[in-house]
C-alpha cells in the first residue's frame, strides 16, 4: 500500500486519465474529488464488494439452475459511425 500526506485541494494522479483531489477534511472524515472517464467504474468500498456479492451469488444460482448461459445470444454493438 502506497501511503500518501495531502492537504486540502492538493491531488493524487493514479493515471494519465484519472486524479483525486482532497476536497474537505472534517474531524475524521476527508471529502475527495475523483476525476475521471466515464468508462471507469468508481463506487465506495461497500457498495464495490455488494454488488460483487450479488453478482456471484447471481452467477452460483444460474448454475445450480443447470441453465447453460453460453446459448444466450450477445447483445448486438451499436453500429459505429
Amino acid at each position: 500500500m502506497l501511503v500518501l500526506t495531502r492537504r486540502i485541494n492538493q491531488s493524487i494522479v493514479v493515471s494519465d486519465n484519472i486524479v483525486i483531489t482532497i476536497l474537505d477534511i472534517h474531524r475524521d472524515q476527508v471529502r475527495v474529488g475523483i476525476t475521471a472517464p466515464r468508462d471507469v467504474e468508481i463506487h465506495r468500498e461497500e457498495v464495490y464488494l455488494a454488488v460483487k456479492a450479488a453478482n456471484e451469488k447471481a452467477a452460483m444460482e444460474v448454475a445450480t439452475l443447470g441453465i447453460d448461459i453460453s446459448i444466450i445470444p450477445a447483445p448486438a454493438e451499436e453500429a459505429k459511425e
